[in-house]
């Protein structure tokens, strides 16, 4: 399936069908926040933290794919990610956009 964060797509006509969601909360786990805060004391890339922020797009983005073959759709544009803490040790991440099937 097509997903762009464009609105239009090149020589490509389209009907709505609806906007479509992909959410994940991740959280660590006890060694891995251990491990952070040694980093936030030296400095660093927290690399548990990249890789758990890196799985969560990738699972909402597949998600929201799987929701929008659900309508029908052919692609997803604009197509945007969004993020947030939830308490001190969780991460949400939603990946949204509109589905749309080609007309011709």
């Amino acid at each position: 399936m097509l997903v762009t964060t464009t609105e239009q797509i090149p020589g490509k006509n389209y009907e709505v069908l609806g906007e479509v969601f992909g959410v994940t909360t991740q959280s660590r786990n006890v060694v891995s926040d251990f491990g952070a805060g040694i980093k936030n004391i030296v400095g660093g890339e927290i690399k548990g933290y990249t890789r758990m922020l890196q799985t969560s797009r990738e699972k909402a983005l597949s998600r929201m794919v799987a929701e929008a073959k659900d309508k029908g759709a052919d692609a997803v544009v604009m197509m945007r990610f969004d993020s947030g803490s939830i308490g001190g040790d969780m991460q949400s991440v939603v990946a949204y956009g509109t589905a749309v099937r080609f007309v011709d």
